[in-house]
């Protein structure tokens, strides 16, 4: 297992209860596998996750992406303007 650190933003924020969380997940999570796992854990976030920006260490993070021992993630929803 590897242990990150979370963090989340703006609505996603209010909709998880919280602003940072510890979390473990399996070695070889990608994003896409991280985004199921918090759907799981945290009810009503799932639908908001599909089009979240997400950051590996500071650095925009893709689906694809596996996750290292010790990474904060931070999560943001999507945003709209004009």
């Amino acid at each position: 297992m590897r242990k990150i650190t979370i963090l989340f933003f703006a609505t996603l924020r209010d909709k998880a209860g919280m602003r940072e969380t510890e979390f473990e997940v399996p070695g070889g999570t990608t994003i896409n596998g991280l985004k199921a796992l918090l759907s799981e854990s945290f009810e009503g976030i799932g639908p908001t996750l599909t089009s979240a920006v997400m950051s590996i260490n500071r650095e925009f993070a893709f689906d694809a992406d596996e996750i290292p021992d010790g990474a904060e993630i931070a999560i943001f929803p999507p945003v709209s303007g004009g």
